[in-house]
């Protein structure tokens, strides 16, 4: 399995998901539905593809690190370039209709 994802709340106005990156295995390309905020519970290591350039780059967070993704960004495929898996939690702010 690429990616485990563990539903931790949901109601209106948010949901919060841990989602765990095993090492190798992409996540696939989707428009986020909200607004998200990515908080790293993990020190980790990704490759990111643009997918309009098809470029790679790789990114390093660290644990308790937080980013900011807006609704209908293009989420790029990423895998995990690290040798252990690394976990994040996604809250996504809004409703997703």
């Amino acid at each position: 399995m690429p990616q485990a994802k563990k539903l931790l709340l949901e109601n209106v106005r948010a949901r919060v998901t841990e989602v765990t990156y095993e090492p190798g295995k992409p996540r696939d390309r989707y428009l986020r539905p909200t607004d998200q905020i990515i908080v790293f519970l993990d020190d980790c290591e990704y490759e990111r593809t643009d997918s309009k350039t098809g470029e790679k780059t790789v990114r390093k967070r660290k644990s308790g690190e937080i980013i900011w993704h807006d609704r209908s960004e293009d989420a790029p495929v990423l895998i995990n370039k690290g040798a252990k898996p690394y976990r994040t939690l996604v809250i996504e702010l809004g409703d997703p209709r």
